[in-house]
């Protein structure tokens, strides 16, 4: 039997990350159910709802036509002008096509942007809480992460001085944020991000934003960077806002003289992005008006959370701007988040994932809540919670 002790099978250091605690807690969703037990999922931020009926008959009619090849590293030249008018229409700002970058989601996106803009060493500020994965793909990658801590008094957003604060000290080679951003759901107003933006610049600290939520704004409308800088890389995706999580399909807009060295990564890294998904996604930007219809959905969703967890005792919840998330303080009840979770799960079928998995300071006290799902099980969780939190 092969020993995990052979040095030949150790790991490598750059593998040393922590795990994305929500796969972990869908696992053991997984298991209840396996065995017969219901769970209502507000774990996991994807939506319940399908793919846009255009793209799923495009990617139908590709695949009813044979053969499916490579396309060039940079993607498909007509999805790639349909997401430049994409920016256009919704934002009215003009984006060259020879700027967007088709990804496997966005996942694929960042390793791109962070390859093709950071060094090994380099420190990249983002914001705590933040998505997990921003500071574990750096790690993997030989960059440091520097987490800066965000709060209600700057409604969970990194500012132009926390970021100068924490470049005196050591200086950044750049910075990631999110609007709306994940798991807070809070968003940027675009008068913020464009001084944050300047902020970053005026210090020569690259910028990178993470727009895969657009679309699902609520308080108000969402800003893009593209609108801001040409300097500024934004990646975005088609699994939130278009249902296409399992697609694996995103993007990125790329300063034009970073645009070469990205193309070089994807060609030596992936090749191309999937080919049906990328006829899918072409075809989804026709499904926008079935696509309000669900976040229509959300909003709903919302309600139901935002009104019914303040009832059951959860009501130290962050302002619900956009995406679907809800983040909720738990500290009344528990000091330790995940311990949380997994009895809430155990005990009230109900799953939903620890701010542990974002926050490494302060995450034992809060708890993550996906509405993604449908309203009927909005309405069953916060049942099942506010029985469970009695009995406890």
């Amino acid at each position: 039997m092969l020993s995990p002790l052979d040095p030949l099978l150790r790991p490598a250091a750059r593998a040393d990350i922590a795990p994305f605690i929500v796969m972990d807690i869908m696992a053991e969703a997984a298991r209840i159910e396996q065995a017969g037990g219901r769970v209502v999922h507000l774990e996991v931020g994807q939506p319940a709802a399908p793919a846009p009926a255009a793209a799923r008959a495009a990617a139908a009619r590709c695949l009813a036509e044979g053969r499916i090849g490579y396309t060039t590293a940079l993607g498909i030249p007509s999805l790639r002008r349909r997401i430049a008018r994409h920016y256009a229409e919704t934002f009215g700002t003009e984006v060259s096509e020879a700027r967007i970058v088709a990804t496997t989601g966005s996942s694929a996106a960042f390793v791109l942007a962070f390859l093709s803009l950071f060094e090994p060493g380099d420190r990249v500020a983002i914001a705590n809480p933040g998505y997990p994965p921003y500071r574990q793909i750096l790690k993997a990658l030989g960059c440091e992460p520097v987490l800066i801590r965000t709060g209600p008094e700057t409604r969970w957003a990194i500012t132009p001085e926390a970021l100068a604060d924490e470049h005196r000290k050591v200086p950044l080679a750049g910075v990631l944020v999110a609007s709306p951003a994940n798991p807070t759901g809070t968003m940027m107003s675009g008068q913020t991000l464009a001084a944050l933006i300047g902020a970053a610049e005026d210090a020569g600290i690259r910028f990178v934003s993470d727009e895969i939520y657009h679309g699902l704004d609520y308080a108000f409308p969402a800003a893009t960077a593209a609108a801001v800088s040409p300097r500024a890389t934004v990646i975005n995706s088609f699994s939130k806002y278009f249902c296409m999580t399992g697609w694996r399909v995103g993007w990125m807009v790329v300063p034009e003289p970073l645009v070469r060295a990205v193309e070089r990564l994807q060609q030596n890294l992936a090749i191309s992005v999937p080919t049906l998904s990328q006829v899918a996604a072409e075809a989804a930007f026709d499904g926008v008006a079935e696509m309000e219809a669900v976040k229509r959905g959300y909003l709903e969703n919302r309600r139901i959370l935002t009104e019914g967890l303040p009832r059951i005792g959860i009501d130290r919840i962050l302002p619900v701007d956009g995406a679907f998330y809800l983040y909720a303080n738990v500290s009344g009840f528990t000091d330790d988040s995940l311990a949380f979770a997994r009895s809430m799960l155990a005990e009230a079928g109900v799953a939903a994932t620890p701010g542990v998995d974002f926050d490494p300071y302060d995450g034992r006290h809060f708890i993550r809540f996906s509405y993604a799902g449908a309203a009927d099980d909005m309405r069953e969780a916060v049942e099942r919670i506010g029985g469970w939190l009695k009995r406890g």
